[in-house]
């Protein structure tokens, strides 16, 4: 009677789980300040590192590097100096103005383009803390300017209940545009990310589509520019005609305020954190996770919808095909460098207004290409979206909260 072996069967692999995928967007979201921090550092230097390779001079001295080492150190600093102090004077203070008032100028234009970054980055924030990766802020912030764009140039209103009506209509068009992939997420299990990215396209051949009508045309032009909106609902001013910050910063602001309570103090935050964490959990708890994810997704929409209004309301005042930009985008990295939570976002929205701001000032004065701001952007999102590369490149612990998420 012989023993009959079988052969060892391997088991097959298995697809990536969605719990795994949420505890790889957790460990983005909840990367430690430090980790961050050096992320930028990191992103810094591969920008100092470009823009001596970029620089003439650099170029001029580096043929005879062997027998004078010395003027090429001297043409790295100076370029790596002069582009980083251009950047200063762009974006923080012109240390070369006149007076106070016009070197604190270049800061309020930081803060001007880093209003839409703050009420984006606040909705998408929110999203990536309920574990849904939400990529269609772009579309909602085109189709939120639409709605209050036009409130804004069709309808008379008073001064302040226009304003307010027009702002509404913002928040309004991008929850619209959020509850879409909401709803479908909820209720058939659609992915998130393709629905989004889908309806970015959709928002933006919506609004050319739009601003083809004789509605949304100026009288007697058919360019796709709308007709300007009426100053009854524009955001003020906040420190007159020769800055352009304007009120709805402080309403961004107000709002980074109230998504810090609405996620850290209330009920219904404790849902969308605990649904984010573990929905299966959340479900056996009692909590309905479809209704969770659909407000989620319309209060960033109406969010990502308020980043629309700080553009059409407050800066660009008019209604085009470029009214979003790449706000919808960049509202991602500012997100995942804030590690989702309101301080975070804000401080990180300025930096990139900061970057934005400091373009035309990089070109002039530092004579180099304004792509520079676009790599240092660039390398921000790879070293945020990688907290492991970050920790092996400078040695960093891991901590142990991500220990857990990994095993």
């Amino acid at each position: 009677m012989s023993a009959t072996t079988e052969a060892p069967v391997e088991p097959k692999p298995q697809p990536e789980s969605p719990s795994r995928a949420r505890g790889v967007l957790r460990e983005i979201c909840e990367s430690s300040a430090l980790v961050v921090f050096m992320a930028i550092i990191a992103s810094m230097v591969i920008g100092a590192i470009l823009v001596v390779i970029a620089d003439e001079d650099v170029q001029e001295t580096a043929a005879y590097f062997f027998s004078r080492p010395a003027d090429t150190l001297t043409a790295m600093w100076d370029a790596i100096s002069s582009a980083y102090q251009a950047m200063f004077r762009g974006a923080i203070f012109n240390t070369s103005a006149d007076s106070l008032a016009a070197g604190i100028k270049p800061f309020t234009q930081t803060l001007t383009m880093a209003t839409p970054l703050i009420f984006a980055g606040l909705g998408l924030g929110i999203g990536f803390r309920a574990g849904l990766f939400n990529i269609g802020a772009q579309g909602q912030i085109i189709i939120g300017a639409a709605l209050g764009g036009w409130v804004g140039f069709a309808w008379d209103l008073p001064a302040g209940l226009h304003l307010l009506m027009a702002v509404l209509g913002c928040a309004l068009g991008g929850a619209l545009w959020g509850f879409i992939p909401g709803i479908l997420k909820a209720k058939t299990g659609a992915h998130e990310v393709i629905v989004t990215i889908m309806l970015n396209y959709i928002g933006l051949n919506l609004l050319s589509y739009m601003l083809s009508l004789e509605a949304f045309q100026r009288v007697g032009q058919d360019n796709p520019n709308s007709p300007p909106v009426a100053e009854s609902a524009q955001y003020p001013l906040i420190f007159g005609s020769q800055y352009s910050l304007h009120w709805g910063f402080v309403l961004a602001i107000a709002c980074a305020a109230g998504v810090w309570w609405l996620m850290e103090r209330s009920t219904l935050g404790f849902e969308f954190r605990a649904v984010g964490s573990n929905p299966r959990a959340a479900r056996t708890a009692g909590m309905n996770v479809a209704k969770g994810t659909v407000l989620v997704m319309m209060i960033a929409g109406a969010l990502a919808g308020l980043a629309g209004s700080a553009q059409v309301l407050g800066t660009e005042k008019e209604l085009t095909l470029d009214v979003a930009g790449s706000i919808g985008f960049d509202a991602i990295t500012v997100a995942l460098l804030g590690r989702s939570r309101p301080l975070g976002t804000v401080f990180a929205a300025i930096l990139f207004g900061g970057l934005k701001a400091s373009g035309p000032s990089l070109q002039v004065l530092a004579d180099l290409p304004v792509d520079i701001v676009f790599v240092l952007q660039a390398t921000i999102v790879l070293f945020i979206a990688a907290p492991p590369l970050v920790r092996s490149m400078f040695r960093l612990p891991v901590p142990a909260h991500e220990k857990e998420v990994a095993a």
